[in-house]
């Protein structure tokens, strides 16, 4: 998979998350007719777009119905500093939910972006979650 793209209704609330919370970066992005950003991890590749919901983007990348997800249910990004995120998510008053992935040595982290969309956080430790 190459990227993930967000409408937002907030896109100053969707960089602080990405960004500041979550610790992506805001880089290249090509100039679209509409308002928007690309968010790189530690590679070469932007891995989320957020596209402002605006009159520009409906021309260029067709109205949708609101901005709810339809059937998609969250994306998945890996990370091997579950501490640090969850420091960032504390400080930030940002609730999340910690689960063992049976048999994988595996923990996930769930929280919601301020556009709804669900974020797992996939880190190496196979322990029972401890919050």
């Amino acid at each position: 998979m190459a990227h993930v793209s967000i409408r937002t209704r907030n896109l100053e609330a969707s960089r602080k998350f990405y960004c500041d919370v979550l610790g992506l970066r805001v880089g290249y992005r090509p100039p679209f007719p509409f308002p928007g950003l690309w968010l790189y991890d530690d590679g070469d590749d932007a891995v989320i777009h957020l596209i402002a919901q605006a009159e520009g983007a409906d021309g260029y990348l067709g109205a949708r119905a609101g901005l709810g997800a339809g059937a998609f249910d969250h994306v998945a990004l890996a990370t091997d500093d579950a501490d640090a995120l969850r420091t960032r998510l504390s400080a930030n008053d940002i609730g999340y939910q910690e689960r063992l992935v049976p048999e994988l040595e595996q923990r996930q982290l769930f929280v919601r972006d301020p556009n709804g969309v669900v974020v797992e956080f996939i880190f190496p430790g196979g322990s029972s979650p401890d919050r």
